[in-house]
C-alpha cells in the first residue's frame, strides 16, 4: 500500500511541477490550451494561482487593499498553489513510507478538501479548467481513498493482535 501511495505522490509532484512551470511560462500559447473551457495558462496565471488569491476569495476580501497599507503576510500570499501541492505530495509520500497511516489520512483529507475548493474556483469563478489540476484532483482522491483503507487495515490488524494477546 505504501508503495502505491508513494508512487501516486511522486506522480503528483510531477504534475504540480508542470503546473508551476506553466505559471512561469512567458512565450507562446499554453501547450494545454485545448479550447475556451480547458486552458492551463489562464488558470495558472490567474490571481488564484497564489495562496493570497485563493484565501482572498475564501474570506471574501479584496486582493488589492483599498488604502496604501501593505497586506499582511505578503510573502506567504505570493506562494504558488503549485508549490503548496509539491510540498503536500512530498509530505504524503514521506508519511506513506513511514507507515503513519492516521497522519497520512488526515493530510490526504485536508489536501482533498483544498483541491475540491480549487476545482470550485475553476468551475464557477474562472470558468476554465486546468488539466494538471484535474489530474491532481484525481490523484489526491485516490491517495485519500487508499490512506483511509490503510487506516482501516491497520486498525483491524491491531485489533486482531490485541485479541491474540488476550487469548
Amino acid at each position: 500500500m505504501r508503495w502505491l501511495i508513494a508512487l501516486l505522490a511522486l506522480a503528483g509532484i510531477v504534475v504540480a511541477f508542470m503546473a508551476r512551470k506553466e505559471h512561469y511560462r512567458t512565450e507562446g500559447e499554453s501547450p494545454c490550451s485545448i479550447n475556451e473551457r480547458w486552458d492551463c495558462g489562464a488558470v495558472n496565471k490567474s490571481r488564484f494561482a497564489t495562496i493570497g488569491g485563493v484565501f482572498d476569495k475564501l474570506t471574501n476580501r479584496s486582493a488589492i487593499p483599498l488604502d496604501d497599507t501593505k497586506p499582511r503576510f505578503e510573502t506567504i500570499r505570493k506562494i504558488l498553489v503549485a508549490d503548496v501541492g509539491i510540498a503536500g505530495y512530498l509530505l504524503i509520500g514521506l508519511l506513506a513510507f513511514m507507515r503513519r497511516w492516521r497522519l497520512l489520512a488526515a493530510a490526504a483529507v485536508l489536501a482533498l478538501a483544498f483541491s475540491c475548493y480549487l476545482a470550485y474556483i475553476e468551475k464557477y469563478i474562472l470558468e476554465k479548467w486546468c488539466i494538471y489540476c484535474v489530474i491532481s484532483l484525481g490523484m489526491i482522491t485516490a491517495i485519500t481513498l487508499l490512506s483511509l483503507i490503510a487506516v482501516g487495515m491497520d486498525w483491524r490488524r491491531s485489533r486482531r493482535s490485541q485479541a491474540e494477546i488476550a487469548a
